[in-house]
């Protein structure tokens, strides 16, 4: 009897469990898991059937319709409406797409979106009426300051420490007057406080600008600070620490950085085609054929030709002082009479005349007399005027400042 009454005991509680687990079972609801909320382009893509692609080789605007059933009647009307703000002959291979189609009718195209790069895209509403327009993402700009040393090149550094390899080519711009960069060296130091933008605060778009740097060539640091002496003027020049411009009338080289020079001045050299001993007054810069090559300083074309010993070639005189001479050329691109400013592109790299491979051999005249370019103290351009230097300090101390103190703790031994 004992046992029996234990029993039900143990039942009754076990029903009694288990109803109480079905109550609290019935009384949870499923709570529905909200589609977030996507906006892209100014849309809320949510709202519509979202189709990405990218524009393959071939492809137009009428082409990419006709895969979305928009006949070429309204594709024509498109083109005729939109063609004051879209450009429909932009549209390249690689590049992405996004068209927005109706969810109640899901073969209608509502929106056209291209982008030309990751930074801007053009659209084409077609809901009410056409309208097309440009815009871009939001872009954030994040500034940081970096100080490291050469390892093998300027732009493998740069993309070691991963910065955007633009930065490279803007350094090697700003220093092209004092900094010869065929001749930096593993160990060369440099600094720079720069500006990098990103696209929705995350995907990274390359250099926006330029604070301040140093680069330590040949044991001396070599600031650069942008300013301008005219703040609504649109180009900005590069001075040191003391308010110098950096600028000189002359570029340390023919070619942009990233080449090497092959042979230099010297009054007792072996000519490697005529096998003998001869002057060779000129600084040979190897490069690829086709490479351009750039006239070091503002002047006017004074000779252009071909002989048999310098090949194609051009003759710049830059004043009563100063001429230089570029040999060698595959193309000449400019006429006798020209006038040409630095930095112009006024040939292509090659090996016409006596050369065994592509080079460029720049030549330098002073008074009239052929001279190593690489040894002449060349003359600065105009410097700052003075009214603007107590700016300029104020503005240059800070940023000098924090240079030192990152190169400091970087190069701290």
């Amino acid at each position: 009897m004992k046992y029996a009454v234990l029993t039900l005991l143990l039942l009754f509680t076990l029903v009694s469990c288990n109803k109480e687990e079905k109550s609290e079972k019935e009384n949870i609801k499923e709570v529905p898991v909200k589609e977030p909320i996507v906006v892209e382009f100014g849309f809320t893509l949510n709202d519509f059937l979202v189709v990405n692609d990218t524009v393959k080789s071939g492809d137009t605007f009428g082409t990419l319709m006709d895969k979305h059933d928009l006949g070429k009647y309204k594709v024509h009307e498109i083109t005729e409406k939109a063609r004051d703000s879209f450009n429909f002959r932009d549209i390249r291979a690689g590049r992405p797409y996004t068209i927005l189609k109706s969810k109640k009718a899901p073969n209608t195209v509502q929106v056209f979106i291209y982008q030309p790069d990751n930074i801007h895209y053009s659209v084409i509403d077609l809901r009410d009426s056409i309208v097309a327009y440009k815009n871009q993402k939001p872009i954030t700009i994040k500034r940081r300051t970096i100080a490291t040393e050469i390892e093998s090149s300027l732009s493998e550094t740069l993309s070691k420490a991963g910065v955007d390899a633009s930065l490279a080519q803007n350094l090697a711009d700003i220093y092209a007057y004092s900094v010869d960069f065929f001749k930096i060296q593993k160990g060369d130091k440099f600094a720079v406080t720069f500006n990098e933008k990103y696209i929705s605060d995350t995907i990274y778009a390359g250099v926006e600008s330029l604070e301040a740097s140093f680069f330590e060539y040949k044991g001396k640091k070599i600031y650069a600070f942008p300013f301008k002496q005219d703040t609504t003027a649109k180009k900005v020049n590069y001075y040191d620490e003391e308010g110098k411009v950096l600028k000189t009338m002359f570029l340390k080289a023919p070619l942009k950085f990233g080449f090497r020079i092959s042979s230099k001045f010297s009054t007792r050299r072996f000519h490697p085609v005529q096998q003998r001993f001869k002057a060779h007054n000129g600084t040979d810069y190897a490069a690829p054929s086709g490479t351009p090559i750039i006239t070091t300083a503002t002047g006017v074309v004074e000779k252009t030709g071909y002989t048999a010993g310098n090949g194609n070639f051009v003759k710049v005189k830059h004043n009563s002082t100063y001429s230089t001479q570029y040999l060698h050329m595959s193309k000449i691109l400019v006429r006798q009479g020209q006038r040409v400013s630095q930095g112009d592109v006024i040939g292509k790299v090659g090996s016409t005349g006596l050369a065994t491979g592509p080079h460029v051999c720049y030549r330098f005249w002073k008074n009239g007399v052929q001279v190593d370019a690489l040894k002449q103290k060349l003359p600065n351009s105009i410097p700052m005027d003075a009214k603007y230097k107590s700016r300029f300090m104020a503005e240059m101390t800070p940023l000098k400042k924090e240079l030192d103190s990152i190169a400091a703790i970087k190069f701290k031994k």
